[in-house]
């Protein structure tokens, strides 16, 4: 007979023990209990569909701990987002110990959680392990230079995440440094965003370099940055080498005429490049003549698209416009116009009337 005072430490209580039959509706009940968590009508809600969606409910680390387990033994949802929900360091940690071990989950948006460098340290970890991501929404998250480490060590370790946001956080030059080595060591990222960000003209140069080497990657949003005139030439140069990229978004980075003249040189010879934009950037009509010369200077360029607006021009350029309309008839051109043209159109039909 056993002693009516045994040991508790070999027995799991009535609380802790894992439900029993498929894990289900008892199984995320459970783990709330666990940590004291407020079960989500909208998780009991959409647990067997194939997407879940909890954003902006404020859930915090304690609910993130209570989904993550039971997330774990999850075998129908392969599309999670939690965007918006305060879970921090500690509720990040908890979400990539779970994707460790799920491999059916393959895209994740975890925006504006303000996970910190100890998020990213935690998903690093994860990416190191994981198979299974190829969409990955980090953007909003107050990742730094010091974070930029931990990102980078993931980069250059997995090739199976295809597209990655790290927009509007505070990514600043040592951080270009680090992510320019690693984009250039990747080979599995097809698309890239880090607008809103702080790469300034030496972060901005140091992530150029690894563009030129990288041969995978086809999307590129650094707009919203300070790539300045010495960020926008080593752009140019990059491009001089890389046949892969697709699209490129530079807009709002402060590059004037020089900068702009300097770009041109490497996009005279780029063969791949289909979309570029350019806009809010100071480069004058003089600029925008640069690089439209560029173009029809390159017999093989590939440019459909070129967003110029927001940057008025002059008639040389509208004349150059129509010139490399009949080169490329498909090219579709967008700028802000001519400010002088459109004034006299105005005047004339003022007159008229």
């Amino acid at each position: 007979m056993a002693a009516a005072g045994g040991s508790g430490a070999d027995t799991e209580s009535d609380d802790e023990r894992e439900p029993e039959g498929p894990p289900g509706e008892s199984w995320y009940l459970a783990a709330c209990q666990r940590y004291g968590a407020t079960p989500i009508s909208h998780v009991l809600r959409h647990m067997a569909g194939p997407e879940l969606t909890v954003r902006h409910r404020g859930l915090g680390p304690q609910c993130a701990k209570a989904l993550a387990l039971y997330l774990m033994v999850n075998t129908s949802i392969i599309k999670l987002n939690l965007s918006d929900n305060w879970l921090q360091g500690e509720g990040a940690a908890a979400i990539a110990e779970m994707l460790k071990e799920n491999c059916y989950i393959s895209a994740v948006d975890l925006s504006d959680n303000k996970l910190g460098v100890e998020g990213a340290k935690a998903f690093s970890a994860m990416l190191l392990e994981n198979t299974t991501i190829v969409s990955l929404q980090l953007s909003g998250n107050e990742f730094d230079d010091h974070a930029a480490k931990y990102l980078a060590d993931a980069l250059k370790a997995n090739n199976k995440v295809e597209i990655l946001d790290l927009s509007y956080n505070m990514l600043g030059d040592k951080a270009g440094e680090v992510l320019g080595m690693a984009i250039a060591e990747n080979m599995g990222l097809k698309e890239l965003k880090i607008s809103w960000n702080h790469f300034c003209s030496q972060g901005a140069a140091a992530l150029a370099k690894g563009l030129g080497a990288n041969i995978y990657l086809k999307v590129l949003d650094v707009s919203y940055n300070g790539f300045d005139n010495s960020g926008a030439a080593a752009l140019g140069e990059a491009l001089k080498t890389n046949n892969v990229l697709e699209e490129l978004n530079i807009g709002n980075n402060r590059i004037s005429v020089e900068g702009a003249l300097r770009f041109a040189l490497g996009l005279k010879e780029n063969k791949t490049l289909k979309n570029l934009n350019m806009t809010r950037n100071p480069m004058q009509s003089e600029g925008c003549f640069g690089v439209l010369k560029a173009l029809q200077a390159n017999s093989d360029t590939s440019v459909e698209i070129l967003d110029l607006p927001d940057i008025p021009v002059n008639k040389e350029f509208a004349d150059l416009c129509d010139a490399v309309k009949i080169l490329y008839p498909n090219l579709l051109i967008r700028h802000g116009g001519n400010t002088m043209l459109q004034r006299k159109r105005q005047s004339k039909v003022e007159l008229q009337a």
